[in-house]
């Protein structure tokens, strides 16, 4: 990427390094054009977007959906919901990819759509509040895998439970401050890993499903409830808060329920992460206007097909109740049907996952936080590589041969972003669980997301002449607008701790901007 061009903090392509812009560089108002070769095919696109999106989630979602909805096919409901909502918004993304060409996340447009302090707050939101707790997330439940192999599945798991958490990010920042190159190196890997334990588990639930069929006893290998008991019928479930207890749902009012589902559908959100990750997919299809969206109309139904089957293998795996209490579904399930010796083979595989995923985010988080500093929105010391602190200790940093931004090309690591984001991360550990951590999560990226597909359709009347290779229908972007606006208001009145927490960081982060603003204008300025 030529050093002239601007890129956004908050990028992220599987296999490319993201470049920070220079200091005094502006968002232009006329993007260049990526300079990425255009020669992948529509097949390519799929491929892609199926690793993005393919993930932990799935693995460790199940259990927080299923104790935040009255049955299992509300369950099922949620995991297709959520999908729908992915979809439409990775079709906008895509209409915002190609209009604004070489940009590739939402922080230039919120500049361009409402001014350069939302493209700040963008950034600023995701380095303090999206990734820690993204990484936080990643942690705990890596943790959680591997005890629910040992058959320790708890609502409220003790403390020596953080700590572990704590020891699995502080690894995960080490290898990244070693090598920065570790996650792009295995992704490969890791898309296979994630594939191959989907099928698995599918597989486990065909066979639970043809040998009760086919036994003339009836016998049945899984849970047992999945015939027995009506799928949509409300039943009584764990509170979904872990104090013990039970919830009739037959008790519950509408507008409380309302509450509930937005909770859960937090947690399918999350499995589907990566979604607005589409414009990047453009930037090498030789035939955008017509691959894009061919990519995304079968990668999307693709996943969503995947996560919706996955989870009913779990309700076919596994006693209804259990589903609610572990946030470790996968591990549960392919123990409990298979034996532990699967169990610890499962747990591998999806540890290998969730720590392809950590790497990922903890990489990704390291360059936003670089760039941010780059562009004078943090202190100059975050945009350092090969120090600790104002300390030295890496021959490039010693010699100051090269920018920031070669010298991570190079493999030298942003040490000093790396230790912002591993404190940050180890707050929300210490401080939260990993259900807590998903509504906090999804508020973040969702409030977001829905000023962007917003800013997309004032974008259709404020600039109609906009050239827009790919534009879907009018209904796409509102469709999605009116589902995430509702599960944003109604999500945060539902769970007013995180909502006020994130309040308060979004008030801090407008603060530290006109304060460093003014700072810096009064530097420049005086003689």
């Amino acid at each position: 990427m030529a050093p002239s061009e601007t890129t956004p903090l908050l990028q992220h392509q599987p296999d490319q390094t993201p470049h920070a812009p220079d200091e005094d560089e502006e968002l232009p108002n006329n993007p260049p054009r990526g300079t990425f070769a255009r020669n992948l095919s529509a097949r390519d696109g799929f491929a892609l977007l199926i690793s993005i999106v393919i993930g932990s989630g799935v693995f460790s979602s199940p259990g927080p959906i299923d104790a935040n909805v009255p049955s299992p096919g509300s369950s099922l409901l949620i995991w297709l919901l959520g999908g729908i909502l992915a979809w439409t918004g990775a079709l906008t993304m895509a209409e915002l990819g190609t209009a604004f060409p070489g940009e590739g996340g939402i922080q230039p447009y919120l500049s361009h759509m409402y001014g350069p302090f939302w493209g700040y707050m963008a950034g600023w939101s995701w380095i303090v509040a999206t990734m820690p707790a993204t990484l936080a997330i990643l942690s705990i439940v890596f943790v959680e895998s591997v005890y629910s192999s040992l058959g320790v599945s708890e609502p409220s798991p003790p403390v020596t439970h953080k700590l572990l958490s704590l020891l699995v990010l502080v690894c995960v920042s080490t290898a990244n401050s070693i090598s920065t190159k570790t996650s792009t190196r295995l992704s490969g890997f890791f898309v296979a890993v994630k594939l191959l334990t989907l099928l698995l588990l599918v597989v486990a639930g065909l066979v639970v499903v043809f040998v009760f069929i086919g036994s003339s006893r009836g016998k049945d290998l899984g849970g047992g409830d999945w015939h027995q008991c009506n799928w949509f019928a409300p039943r009584s479930t764990a509170l979904p808060d872990g104090r013990g207890g039970r919830l009739n749902w037959r008790d519950v009012g509408l507008w409380e329920s309302l509450g509930f589902y937005s909770t859960a559908l937090y947690g399918a959100l999350w499995a589907y992460s990566g979604w607005d990750k589409a414009n990047y997919v453009a930037a090498e299809l030789k035939e955008p206007s017509r691959q894009l969206p061919l990519s995304i109309n079968t990668a999307i139904p693709t996943i969503v097909a995947c996560y919706v089957g996955a989870n009913a293998v779990y309700y076919v795996l596994l006693p209804w109740d259990k589903v609610a209490t572990t946030d470790a579904a996968a591990v549960t399930a392919v123990t409990h049907f298979l034996g532990k010796g699967a169990g610890y083979f499962a747990t591998a595989l999806i540890c290998l996952v969730i720590a392809g995923s950590a790497l990922g985010n903890s990489f990704v988080a390291g360059r936003m936080t670089v760039a941010a500093a780059n562009k004078k929105w943090f202190p100059r010391v975050f945009g350092t590589v090969g120090q600790i602190g104002t300390f030295k200790v890496s021959k490039a940093a010693q010699e100051e041969t090269e920018g920031a931004d070669d010298a991570m090309d190079k493999g030298e690591s942003p040490i000093n972003a790396l230790i912002l984001n591993t404190a940050l991360s180890a707050i929300y550990i210490l401080l939260g669980n990993m259900r807590i951590l998903l509504t906090l999560n999804g508020l973040a990226e969702y409030a977001f997301f829905f000023l962007t597909v917003l800013g997309a359709i004032i974008l259709r009347y404020r600039e109609p002449n906009l050239h827009r290779p790919v534009k879907p229908i009018i209904l796409i972007p509102l469709l999605f607008a009116v589902i995430s606006g509702f599960v944003l208001v109604r999500g945060a009145v539902f769970a007013p701790v995180q909502a006020g927490i994130l309040a308060g960081i979004w008030v801090l982060g407008a603060i530290f901007f006109y304060v460093r603003m003014r700072f810096l204008r009064r530097r420049v300025e005086s003689p």
